[in-house]
C-alpha cells in the first residue's frame, strides 16, 4: 500500500459536484481542532471531511454538525494526510486537485484502522472495487443524498465499535489470526492482508466448518447499506487463497456461500 510519502500528485483535476441540496452552505469549515462528533449509539465522533469543492464541503459539514458532529473540513489530499490522525472517521472525496484520492485512502489505511467512507463519480464495478481494495470501508456514488450519507456513517461506525470478540487470537495449525493486532501469520511469517481481506478471513475462521452465506458476508464485512458487485467477494477470496498458499483454507459451496476448513493434515 502507498505510504503518505509516496502518494502521487495530480497534474490536473476535474471536480465533480454532488448533491448537497437541503443543507445550508453558510457553516464555516475553519474549525481549529477535532473534539467531539457524530452521535451514534450514545457515542460522539470526530469527522474529517476531505472535499475540494468548498460549497459541498460546507454543506456536508453543516448537516453533520446538526447531528452532533465536530467537523474539520480540508480541501486537499496533503491536508488530509496531516489531519486524519485526529479523526474518528474520514469522509474522502477521491476527486482531489493535488493528490490521487486512492493513494490518500491507501496511505490512511496503511497507517491504521480509521474508518473511511469514499465518494466517487466512477460507476464501473472495477473502479468501485479499487476503492475498497485501497482500504475504504464504504463507497458512495455521486451524486448522493445527505440522508444516505448519514445512514452510511452510522453503519460504518457501528461496525468499527462492535464489541471485541472474547478470543483475541485464533489458531488453526500453522495459521494464526490475531484479532486485536489485526495480524495474520502462516508458519511464522506475516501475511499482508487488506482491511477487508482480514475482516473476511476472521469472520469465516470464527465459524470453522460452517457455511456463511454471501448475504451475511456482505452485511457483516461490507455493511448493510453497501451492496458490492457480486464479484467483489470472489476477488477478495481469490486474493486470500493466493496469500495463504495451496492449502484449501476457504472452500466455496456453490450457490450457498463460503466455508473455512483448516486442512486435515494440520
Amino acid at each position: 500500500m502507498s505510504q503518505p510519502g509516496t502518494v502521487r500528485h495530480r497534474t490536473r483535476g476535474t471536480h465533480h459536484r454532488h448533491d448537497t441540496s437541503g443543507a445550508q452552505r453558510g457553516a464555516s469549515s475553519q474549525v481549529p481542532g477535532l473534539r467531539s462528533g457524530v452521535h451514534v449509539a450514545d457515542v460522539t465522533w470526530r469527522v474529517l471531511v476531505v472535499e475540494s469543492d468548498v460549497h459541498a464541503q460546507r454543506g456536508i459539514a453543516h448537516s453533520l454538525r446538526r447531528q452532533g458532529c465536530d467537523v474539520v473540513g480540508v480541501d486537499s489530499g496533503s491536508q488530509a494526510l496531516e489531519m486524519y490522525g485526529h479523526a474518528d472517521l474520514v469522509l474522502l472525496d477521491l476527486e482531489l486537485s493535488d493528490l490521487h484520492g486512492l493513494d490518500v485512502c491507501a496511505a490512511i489505511r496503511a497507517a491504521g484502522d480509521t474508518p473511511i467512507i469514499a465518494f466517487t463519480c466512477r460507476r464501473s464495478e472495477w473502479d468501485q472495487a479499487l476503492v475498497l481494495e485501497a482500504g475504504a470501508d464504504d463507497c458512495l456514488l455521486k451524486p448522493y443524498d445527505l440522508r444516505e450519507l448519514t445512514a452510511r456513517i452510522g453503519a460504518v461506525m457501528r461496525r468499527s465499535t462492535r464489541q471485541v470478540r472474547a478470543l483475541d487470537v485464533m489458531e488453526w495449525g500453522p495459521l494464526r489470526i490475531d484479532l486485536k493486532l489485526r495480524k495474520v501469520t502462516l508458519r511464522g511469517r506475516r501475511v499482508e492482508c487488506t482491511r477487508k481481506e482480514f475482516d473476511l478471513l476472521s469472520l469465516l475462521a470464527s465459524q470453522p466448518g460452517a457455511v456463511v452465506s454471501r448475504r451475511q458476508l456482505m452485511s457483516q464485512v461490507w455493511g448493510e447499506h453497501w451492496s458490492p458487485p457480486s464479484r467483489t467477494i470472489d476477488t477478495h477470496v481469490a486474493s486470500l487463497r493466493r496469500k495463504l498458499g495451496p492449502d484449501e483454507w476457504i472452500t466455496t459451496i456453490r450457490g450457498v456461500g463460503l466455508c473455512f476448513e483448516p486442512p486435515n493434515d494440520h
